[in-house]
């Protein structure tokens, strides 16, 4: 071999493996995926709350409970970092739960418990990226409210537990119909952050049923038509950044949650957040910036 032939076999090699980092899903070891109480970072935590603190409307709604954050830096996917504030704190979030329903449907899909169709394909498509409620009612009717909520409470996953709750959908996205509401606050639509935060970091890195099942859902969340909240804000300073995304709102309830995956890895983090509040919307767009300079303060670190 002529030391030129070797020369592009060490480049290939080298380009193969810093696309295989930047592919998603991720591909770290079971034994490299830790509990968000594992990933948190005193750092991030300080400087989210800083900024957080720096808005009296912010500050006030989250002494009140009213508004609830959690961000998980992924610049360096083998130490990702976790910040919060009231991430335990079950809020109704609307449309966001539609997360579990997709999550659902793969779990149901891999079992052979419902048949993989164009249609339903169509749906779940139809269900994140326009939030469309007859779509969603639809992947509810095939599913039902028991197996949504056995994958909800599946150890694997541990998305909805007694405690604190979680992820949950008891209720179709329509005017009527049986319902199955979770058993702490009686909702029937819930999120918390940390759930959420917990589903996109096990998404992420391919941990969602499987590597297959959670790149499906990857491709499905991609490329959000809504372009509202955190992906307004996105489009103008990240325009070149992917967006996995679904959001949230009914009356004073606003919710959104989104992985941003930029082509420089010092922008490649999970945001959640849920906020009870007039202003939810405007909030919620309004916190992406902040919340950068947190992580990128404590990346200076």
């Amino acid at each position: 071999m002529r030391p030129y032939q070797l020369l592009i076999i060490i480049a290939l090699f080298i380009t193969t493996a810093i696309q295989a980092q930047n592919d998603l899903p991720l591909r770290l070891d079971d034994s490299q995926i830790k509990s968000l109480p594992n990933l948190i970072n005193p750092a991030l935590q300080s400087n989210l709350e800083k900024e957080l603190n720096k808005v009296p409307e912010w500050k006030k709604l989250i002494a009140q409970n009213k508004m609830a954050v959690g961000v998980i830096d992924l610049s360096d996917p083998k130490d990702a970092k976790y910040a919060r504030v009231n991430d335990n704190q079950m809020m109704y979030a609307a449309s966001l739960p539609k997360i579990a329903v997709l999550l659902t449907a793969m779990d149901a899909i891999e079992k052979g418990e419902l048949k993989e169709t164009p249609a339903i394909t169509n749906d779940l498509k139809l269900m994140i990226s326009k939030s469309d409620n007859q779509a969603s009612t639809r992947m509810i009717d095939r599913l039902g409210f028991a197996k949504i909520a056995s994958v909800m409470t599946d150890k694997k996953y541990n998305l909805y537990d007694k405690i604190n709750g979680g992820l949950w959908v008891g209720k179709r996205y329509a005017a009527s119909g049986p319902t199955n509401r979770e058993p702490l606050k009686n909702l029937s639509h819930a999120a918390t952050v940390a759930q959420v935060c917990k589903y996109y970091y096990l998404l992420a890195n391919g941990k969602l049923v499987n590597d297959k099942r959670s790149k499906q859902m990857l491709d499905i969340m991609e490329n959000p038509a809504l372009h509202h909240k955190f992906v307004n804000t996105l489009d103008l300073i990240a325009p070149d950044a992917r967006l996995f995304r679904k959001s949230g709102s009914w009356k004073n309830f606003h919710s959104d949650s989104i992985l941003v995956w930029g082509k420089d890895a010092t922008r490649r983090y999970i945001l959640v957040a849920l906020i009870d509040d007039a202003n939810g919307e405007s909030i919620i767009r309004n916190l992406v910036v902040p919340v950068e300079k947190a992580l990128k303060k404590a990346l200076s670190v």
